[in-house]
């Protein structure tokens, strides 16, 4: 085609320009705000960074730690705070304020009073399970050797608080098994029982299996044939208030993710 105006011709030509320059460009993406299954940042989010403080049940200690680590080396820009305790206590301090961005409770029980006050993100993702186990000296003074031996006369038994998880879970293999204990101290968290039998204060306490296991030769475990009636599902999530939503996302896909799963099953741990 002729075009013998100048002025058509220049405004053609300029439109040819601007079509090949857009159709040369690539396509623009909407970065995925769903963090990755290995707790780095999602595509196109660019590098995670910042600090956040998780609040976890002290059962978790040992795992938590290990994964806590990985999740740095991953993502180099960010810092994990660890604070673990009873899951009791810690719901009362993050009622009360205290400045948490995750929270991982040994119970769907007292993740459900924090749910329930409008004080975390969405549901929790429950991620593991863990079953209570007889955890005695090495020397074994007492002669343990089931979860009726425990109501003898005269035996020292440590156990948690009814509050605390594994108190609750206690209580169950308690009516599980029409065994009542006359426990001599009751603790706000499983690590305080723990550290009463390995330092051979009592003669046993209720545990997990995981505490038994990550004890090492400290003390000897003794399996609970009910313990099957009281099994503790553990759910994590996000705090409401946390100032850094986007690295506790990351966190808690790499809790819940294939290497998550992998540590704490290597922890003793079981499925949720």
């Amino acid at each position: 085609m002729n075009i013998r105006n100048p002025c058509v011709a220049a405004l053609l030509t300029a439109a040819a320009l601007t079509a090949g320059v857009a159709g040369c460009a690539p396509a623009s993406q909407s970065p995925s705000a769903e963090p990755s299954s290995d707790g780095t940042s999602p595509q196109g989010t660019g590098q995670l960074s910042g600090t956040i403080t998780v609040f976890a049940a002290a059962s978790l200690k040992a795992p938590f730690t290990q994964l806590a680590k990985e999740f740095e080396a991953k993502n180099p820009g960010g810092k994990v705070t660890l604070s673990f305790a009873g899951s009791s206590d810690l719901v009362t301090q993050i009622t009360q304020g205290a400045p948490a961005d995750v929270f991982a409770s040994a119970d769907t029980k007292n993740m459900a009073k924090l749910s329930d006050a409008g004080l975390i993100d969405g549901t929790a993702t429950n991620f593991a399970t863990n079953v209570l186990e007889v955890a005695v000296p090495q020397s074994n003074p007492a002669s343990i050797s089931s979860f009726e031996d425990l109501a003898r006369p005269g035996v020292k038994v440590v156990v948690c608080a009814s509050q605390v998880p594994c108190g609750a879970a206690t209580d169950a293999v308690e009516k599980a098994s029409g065994v009542t204990l006359s426990p001599v101290s009751e603790e706000s968290s499983v690590t305080d029982v723990l550290g009463k039998v390995a330092s051979g204060e009592a003669d046993a306490g209720l545990v997990y299996v995981t505490d038994v296991k990550g004890a090492g030769d400290k003390v000897k475990g003794i399996p609970v044939a009910e313990a099957g009636k009281a099994v503790n599902t553990y759910p994590i999530a996000t705090v409401g208030s946390s100032r850094n939503k986007e690295l506790a996302a990351a966190f808690i896909a790499i809790m819940t993710g294939t290497e998550g799963r992998k540590t704490l099953a290597d922890a003793g741990f079981g499925a949720p």
